[in-house]
């Protein structure tokens, strides 16, 4: 969410910036929240003005009514308690202007930063740089739940009768290299710096809205039937969800966390629930970081924080590449994002596999992150990223580790979270 004061001074730049992101549907809004803005102020103008005269009238009852003039008083009661008619009228309307402010701006996307490309949707993201080189081995790669099966390693037919579409079971070694990734993750983001942490994985409404737009809302999260309660998306939710309604102190910054959760989505959209595959499934893990640090830090964070998902992944052998997020692929609390894709030799492209945000102030405005510094106080910025996320990542490894016979080759990395194995033998 932006800055009110913001876009009452600048109110072309907000248009440009929601032209810029292909939302023309958004524009009158600037306009309306203006003239919503403006009546609020001058209704909580007159609301002052009228609570100063009733305050001084009232006292002047009581001197009338100590000096006998009782009809003088009478009429001076008349008239306050007009006031407080008045007033109430002005306080149910001053609320009223205020809440539809707060929806419009709700929803008017979060200015971009100016390096973000322009474009309508993700075919037009931009290739940053790539790591590693890429190689198309001289065998066949296997569909990953097929190399997967070769290793007794996955139950996809048990999860349908189970749970439905979009759940598997991970056995045997897919399951004990699903597990290593993801400690290995953690290990590899304390050795950065950062604090491991586990939060809640259910969050109050008033946090899913302070962390996120109201559409990927509606197209992400499981709501929790009777209480005041969803399943998180990811541990970015509860993790920014942490500093709601609270000051921090600036020496005290930055805060950087890597956070383990599961995560549920409803996955609603183009892509779908594939039934044979887990690229797009209904529950999965990851391994998280996001940072809360003074607005001058936020890009120097930015840039730190995908590139150590680059070298995490090119410890573990998968090439990747960064991808610049053009600016219609932006969810609209995002000022800047890039993602992280990892090689398939298989499908000979890449895929996502991580994406780096940096939200400025959007989400400590929702939420009232505040920074006491120096200088008085000011809202935080807020960065997330994903270290890994199986089982995404489980694919990249399997498909880019992957020997002709079939076995699959450990990376250094994880051989010490595999109990020392440097190669697994499928069984199939």
């Amino acid at each position: 969410m932006i800055d009110i004061k913001f876009l009452r001074e600048n109110p072309e730049v907000v248009k440009e910036n929601i032209k810029k992101k292909f939302q023309d549907s958004k524009l009158p809004l600037v306009d309306e929240v203006i003239a919503l803005d403006k009546e609020s102020r001058e209704t909580q103008t007159r609301a002052d003005e009228l609570r100063a005269n009733r305050n001084k009238l009232s006292k002047e009852i009581g001197l009338l009514m100590k000096d006998g003039k009782r009809d003088e008083a009478e009429q001076v009661k008349k008239d306050v308690q007009a006031m407080a008619d008045e007033l109430a009228t002005l306080e149910a309307r001053e609320e009223e202007v205020q809440k539809k402010v707060l929806d419009i701006m709700m929803v008017i996307p979060n200015i971009i930063d100016d390096s973000v490309p322009i474009g309508k949707d993700d075919s037009e993201n931009v290739e940053v740089e790539r790591y590693g080189e890429p190689v198309v081995p001289a065998f066949e790669i296997p569909y990953h739940t097929d190399i997967m099966e070769r290793f007794d390693g996955i139950d996809l037919d048990s999860a349908r009768k189970v749970a439905g579409n979009g759940f598997y079971y991970l056995e045997g070694d897919m399951a004990r290299l699903h597990s290593a990734a993801i400690t290995y993750a953690r290990d590899f983001m304390i050795d950065k710096g950062f604090t491991y942490c586990i939060p809640p994985f259910m969050i109050r409404s008033n946090v899913v809205t302070g962390v996120m737009s109201f559409a990927e809302m509606e197209s992400m999260m499981y709501k929790i039937e009777g209480e005041d309660l969803y399943l998180i998306g990811t541990s970015e939710h509860s993790m920014i969800g942490k500093f709601i309604d609270t000051i921090i102190d600036e020496e005290t910054l930055p805060k950087t966390y890597t956070s383990y959760s599961p995560c549920f989505r409803k996955e609603k959209g183009a892509h779908g629930i594939e039934e044979r595959g887990v690229y797009r499934i209904h529950q999965f893990e990851k391994q998280e970081m996001i940072v809360v640090c003074e607005p001058e830090e936020s890009p120097i964070w930015f840039d730190k924080m995908y590139k150590y998902t680059i070298e995490l992944f090119r410890n573990l052998d998968v090439p990747v590449r960064a991808l610049e997020c053009c600016s219609g692929d932006l969810a609209d609390l995002k000022t800047k994002s890039i993602d992280v894709e990892a090689w398939s030799p298989r499908q000979q492209k890449y895929f996502e596999v991580g994406s780096c945000s940096n939200l400025s102030d959007a989400q400590a405005r929702r939420l009232k992150i505040r920074v006491n510094g120096k200088n008085g106080k000011y809202y935080a910025h807020t960065l997330n990223n994903t270290v890994v996320a199986p089982p995404r990542m489980l694919i990249a490894l399997l498909e880019n580790n992957l020997n002709e016979d079939g076995s699959i080759n450990v990376p250094a990395a994880l051989q010490p979270y595999m109990g020392g194995k440097k190669r697994l033998v499928p069984v199939k």
